[in-house]
Parts: structure tokens; sequence; C-alpha cells
């Protein structure tokens, strides 16, 4: 047995070796990955509030003063610009929890004040239209549901479990405590990051030219540079057209004059920001929001925003976002359904560019092997014949 033989044994042999630790380990493993996450959660949540400022600081410092050459500009060009960056953050979050959260509670309210007069008002309807059918139409008319009595059942549930409720309370005060405090050290480390970004994009670049190949150098800095531009271009045309169909949601229910039209706009755009599924969530949400004023207007929006989503899938978002992303149809869906089962609603916004960067480089790379097969196959062989002669 050579060498080579001899060393291919051996790192099978500590591959199936590593594979039945890993296995008898688990719970043990995954303690401990649980345990480093935790630990380094809230720098990955401030390397994520970091790209989303950089985006927008970006922005700022390409018209900050670009064709002056003074020192002071130079100086206060990135501490200004990130101020920027954070008061429009800010100010966004200030009007969403403005003008959608007060809405929100008060249709909440409507809604459950009226649900004894909605429920009323379709049991009529039931019974009007099974009059052909008299087993149905009998068993409707013999519903009876006592509001007041599932309103004081409600009430005697929270009752009982006001100690539960307490104690549940308490873990939740605690752990929103933990989380404020990892948002405030990832806010701290986004700023570090955004205001020292060159000098670490240079200290990185030092120490990848130092301790890797330049080929492995490289293919890692076009792995970067994919990922950096496609969620970048991912998430700038998201909240573009977000903002887009937002506004012609509120535009479209003022002209049909149907209730809560800033609102309903405000939601739609919001929920629009995750791909394909968003803009129903929104719709669902408005309707039930309208349902409370008029049941004929919640119809009437339904149509409406359909009718706008065809408009928006069709002309819009060709244009806004394109295929910026480059991800078909099938793949957004795919990524939206499994990042939605993974982690929920931030699952579904991560996913789309996750995958499309995977597609991306698994497409170059297949484009890649393609063509030097291609060269192989298209090489003149040598003739054996004329070699012999020879």
């Amino acid at each position: 047995m050579d060498k080579k033989e001899l060393k291919k044994y051996l790192i099978i042999g500590a591959v199936a070796v590593a594979v039945m630790v890993i296995v008898k380990n688990l719970s043990y493993i995954g303690s401990f990955i649980s345990l480093i996450f935790t630990a380094f959660s809230p720098l990955v949540i401030g390397c994520a509030i970091a790209f989303v400022f950089n985006i927008i600081m970006s922005f700022f410092e390409r018209h900050y003063f670009p064709k002056s050459r003074k020192k002071i500009a130079e100086k206060t060009k990135r501490p200004v610009c990130l101020l920027f960056s954070v008061c429009i953050v800010a100010l966004g979050i200030f009007l969403i929890s403005k003008i959608v959260v007060p809405e929100v509670a008060e249709s909440c309210k409507v809604l459950y004040n009226t649900i004894p007069d909605i429920a009323e008002r379709l049991k009529k309807w039931a019974i009007k239209n099974f009059e052909n059918i008299p087993d149905i139409q009998k068993k409707i008319s013999e519903l009876d549901i006592n509001w007041a009595t599932v309103t004081e059942n409600i009430a005697s549930f929270l009752t009982s479990g006001a100690t539960g409720l307490i104690s549940s309370l308490v873990g939740i005060i605690g752990s929103f405590t933990l989380s404020i405090t990892k948002i405030c050290v990832g806010i701290a480390f986004a700023i570090y990051l955004l205001i020292y970004k060159d000098g670490i994009k240079k200290g990185t670049s030092r120490l990848k030219n130092a301790y890797l190949k330049k080929e492995t150098a490289d293919k890692l800095q076009h792995i970067f540079d994919v990922t950096n531009k496609t969620f970048k271009s991912f998430f700038v045309g998201q909240f573009t057209e977000a903002i887009i169909l937002g506004f012609l949601c509120s535009i479209g229910m003022l002209i049909l004059r149907l209730p809560y039209a800033v609102m309903t706009g405000t939601v739609v755009g919001v929920t629009a920001l995750v791909p394909i599924v968003g803009a129903f969530i929104g719709a669902i949400v408005g309707a039930f929001m309208i349902l409370t004023v008029n049941p004929m207007q919640a119809v009437i929006f339904i149509i409406f925003l359909i009718i706008l989503q065809q408009i928006e899938e069709k002309f819009i978002y060709p244009k806004v976002v394109g295929s910026s992303i480059g991800l078909p149809g099938i793949w957004v869906l795919a990524s939206i359904t499994v990042g939605g089962a993974m982690s929920g609603i931030l699952g579904m916004l991560l996913g789309v560019p996750t995958v499309a960067v995977i597609y991306k480089l698994v497409c170059e790379n297949l484009e890649k092997r393609e063509s030097e097969k291609k060269k192989q196959t298209s090489a003149p062989k040598p003739d054996n014949n004329n070699s012999g002669k020879k």
C-alpha cells in the first residue's frame, strides 16, 4: 500500500469517526451551537443594522458636496451622512408606529364591538339564501350565540389564568430587557462598523491576501461581491416597490372613498416588503378593518387591490426590481416557503436574496464547467498514424 492510498483511508476513517462522534453527541453540539449563536447575536444584529444603514448612508455620501475638495467636507462626510441615515430610519419607524398602531388598535376595538351585528346579518343572509335547503336553513335559524356569555367566558378564562399570566409576563419582561440590551449593543457595533468601514475593509483585505492563495482570495472576494450586490439590489428594489404600492393603494382608496385609506395603504406597503405573500397579508388586514364599517366596501377594496396587484406585477415590479436578483419565480416561491417555515417573516425576507446568491454562484460554476468541456471536446486530437510514421 503506497502513501497516497494510506492517506486516503486515514481521511475516510477520520471522517467516519467524526460523524459517529457528532451523531452520538447531537444534543450537546446543538446546545453548543445555540450558545455560540446567543453570544454572537448582538454582533450579527449590528452587522444587519450596518448593512441597512450603509445603503442609505452611501446614497447621502454620493450627494454630500461631491465636487468639494475641502478637508472639512471630507472630515464631516461620514458622521453627517450617518446621522442623516439614522434620522431617516427613525422617522420611518415613528411614522409607521404613529399611523398604523393606533389605527389597528381602534379597528380591533370596532371589530370586537361589531362582531355580533355582523354575525346576525350573516345569519339573516344565510337563512334567506338557503330557502331551497330546509335542513340547513333550520340549523342556521336555531343558532343562537349569546355574545355576553362569550365575553364572560373570555374574562373568566383570563382571570383563572392570571397567576400563569403574571409568571409568563415576568419571563417576557426579562426576555424583552435582554433583547433591548442586544439591540443596543448591536446599534453601537453597527455605528462603529459604519464609521470605520474603510479601515475595516483594508484590514480584511490585508488578512485575506496574506493568509490565502490568490485564487482562493479572489473566489472569496467574488462571493462577497455577489452577496453584497444581490442583497442590496433586493432590499432597495423591494423597499421602493413597497412604497409605490402603498402610495397607489392609498390614492385609489381615497378616489373610491373607502375608509382607513392612509392607514391601509401603509399596512399594504409595509407587508409588501415580503415578496409574493406580503401584499395578500396586507389585503386581509385592510379588508377586516373596512369590514367593521361596511362589508360591501370591503368587497370593493379586495377587488381594487387584486387589480392593483396585477398592474404592479406586470408593470411596476419588472421596472423597479426587474431581474436584479436574477431568480426564477418558482425559486422565489420555494425560498419564501422554506424561509417562512424556518424563521417566520425574517426567513421570508432573507430567504429570497440568500437563494438568489446560491443560484447565481451555481449558474456561474455550471457555465464555467460547460465551457471547459466544450473546449476539451473541440480541441484537435493528435494524429496517431502520422506520429507512428515519424
